[in-house]
This record gives C-alpha cells, structure tokens and sequence, in this order.
C-alpha cells in the first residue's frame, strides 16, 4: 500500500500576492502527506488567491484512471485555508474509494458455489480393491471467484484495490475470459483464455 506520493509533480500558483517558500513548502508536503491507497495521484494544482483580506486555497488532483478531485476553502488565513482544503479533498478520495469499493463488491447471487475437490495420489492407482486400507485423499483448499463481465481497465482497476495476484473476469469487448496479472515490472499483462 502507498503510504506518501512519490516524485509527485505540485504546481503551486498565487494570485495577488507573492508566493513565499515556506507557504510553497507547507502546500507540497501537505499534498505529498496525504495517506492513500487508491486513486493514485499524478499530478497536483494548489491556486492560492487573496481578495481583500478573503484567503482561498484550491487544490485540484489529477489521479490514474481519469479520476479529477478538487476542493477549494476560503479561510483567515492562507495555511489555515489549505489546510481545510487538504482534510476535503482526504474526504472524497475515502469517499470515492468506498464508492468504488461497494461497486465493485460482488453479489450473492452472481457467486460460483464450488464443491469440495478431492484428489487423490499416484499410489490409489495401485491399490487393490479388496484392501480394508482406505487411500487418504489431500484437499485443495477451495475459494469462491465470481467471473464478472467487465472492461480491461476496470479489471486493473479492480487489481490495484485488491491483494489478489490476478484478475479474471470476461471480457465485455471480445466476449471471451481474460486473465489480467502485475508482471514483476510493474507491469500489466492480459492473457486471452478461448476455449
């Protein structure tokens, strides 16, 4: 999990006054500080403006996946304004996140109910019928998967939230199951599964 941004490229603009470095600063650390996990942040806009003695602060966020956060705060003075500009746009990304989580949830009824598998060792194929020794099976551990129908992206999307090493999901545009994997690079792969 992203614990702090990265390299992450903070524009800051003021308007009808001078920016100073220390406000520069607070306003970088204040954005490279908030905690996340999802969506991820490429790039931050702080505007800060003063209109006779009124402090606002905007701060527009430009996330993965198309995803734009904004929240603007007017204040008694500038590092107050965008600190309460900062806790509003924490606020939406959790809210956007549990959003994206409860539509990604998935449902009862679209579950696949498996059976327990059994399976048995090479050394049942040797065993004779009239024996009282019973073969003692090892049991695959099973796990319930919904196959859902979705986009590649929201397949990826669905990747970055969960801890799963794979998606598989079919595929809304080819019409057939796709396997969607982070490459050790970082990456993304898809596999095509036609049957």
């Amino acid at each position: 999990m992203q614990t702090a941004n990265v390299n992450l490229p903070v524009t800051v603009t003021v308007r009808h006054e001078q920016v100073t470095d220390a406000l520069r600063d607070h306003a970088t650390k204040k954005i490279e500080g908030l905690h996340l996990d999802y969506p991820r942040i490429i790039e931050a806009k702080v505007i800060l403006d003063v209109q006779k003695n009124r402090h606002i602060a905007e701060i527009i966020l430009f996330c993965a996946n198309h995803i734009t956060i904004e929240a603007h705060t007017e204040g008694k003075d500038m590092y107050a304004a965008l600190d309460e500009t900062i806790e509003k746009i924490a606020r939406r990304m959790r809210k956007h996140k549990t959003r994206l989580l409860k539509k990604h949830r998935p449902h009862r009824n679209e579950s696949i109910r498996h059976l327990e598998e059994r399976f048995f060792t090479e050394a049942v194929l040797d065993h004779p019928e009239g024996s009282d020794v019973e073969p003692v099976p090892y049991i695959v551990h099973p796990e319930n998967y919904s196959v859902r129908t979705m986009y590649k992206e929201d397949a990826i999307m669905q990747l970055e939230l969960t801890d799963r090493p794979f998606v598989l999901y079919k595929s809304a545009r080819r019409d057939c199951l796709t396997l969607v994997y982070r490459r050790k690079d970082g990456e993304y792969a898809a596999l095509d599964i036609k049957s």
